[in-house]
């Protein structure tokens, strides 16, 4: 019997996963079901922290989870602007996004 496969496994795949906010979100290992919220979730946790230039990894494929990054983003009241990467890497695999903080009533 082989003891490597006798206990069980130390994470638990239905339990959030704590991810770094750092101004980079990579939608990689998400599906996209999550992304509708998750996007909008990670742009209000950048900014309790000051961050105000999000870099968003959404791939190249087909083109269906950027589209689904952008329409999340020209929902977002505190997204001032964004654009495709052209500089970076992953050129139009990435979508650099500007913050701005929320007008105060």
């Amino acid at each position: 019997m082989n003891e490597e496969h006798d206990h069980e496994p130390d994470w638990n795949p239905d339990e959030p996963v704590e991810m770094p906010i750092d101004g980079i979100l990579d939608l990689h290992t998400f599906s996209p079901k999550e992304i509708k919220q998750l996007v909008p979730d990670y742009i209000e946790a950048c900014l309790e922290r000051g961050i105000t230039e999000v870099r968003i990894i959404h791939g190249k494929g087909k083109g269906t989870l950027r589209r689904i990054v952008h329409a999340a983003l020209d929902k977002h009241p505190a997204v001032a602007r964004y654009r495709l990467d052209s500089q970076g890497r992953s050129s139009w695999g990435a979508t650099l996004v500007d913050l701005q903080f929320p007008k105060k009533p």
